[in-house]
């Protein structure tokens, strides 16, 4: 599961590794480590020492935590086509933002460059 600094809580830890998940959580940056009681912990704690040891920026990239902020760059982008959904049905609803996905994928596509060997 993939969170913001925010979410570097107990309780989130602890629930995440309740359900099995590893948390993908960058520490804040004045983060102590917790006493080791739990797997939530142990785990904030390791996630910590990554951070240290490589490097806030490093360890980001390394933990898969920077896809998190290409999710919500495109989510802003669909927010852009319309804040609100026109229907009320929710199979409608659905269709209406697979139709907004469609078009923002068209966009996208428009600008991905076509690269050719030369030589």
């Amino acid at each position: 599961m993939t969170a913001a600094g925010a979410y570097d809580t107990r309780k989130c830890h602890e629930a995440i590794a309740a359900r099995g998940a590893a948390a993908v959580i960058p520490p804040r940056k004045n983060a102590k480590p917790w006493k080791p009681a739990s797997r939530g912990a142990v785990a904030r704690n390791e996630a910590l020492r990554t951070a240290k040891y490589l490097g806030r920026d490093i360890s980001r990239r390394w933990s898969g935590y920077h896809r998190r902020s290409r999710v919500e760059a495109k989510m802003n982008c669909i927010k852009l086509l319309g804040r609100f959904l026109i229907a009320r049905d929710f199979d409608r609803q659905v269709a209406e933002l697979q139709v907004r996905i469609a078009v923002l994928n068209g966009y996208t596509t428009l600008g991905i460059p076509v690269t050719r060997p030369v030589g």
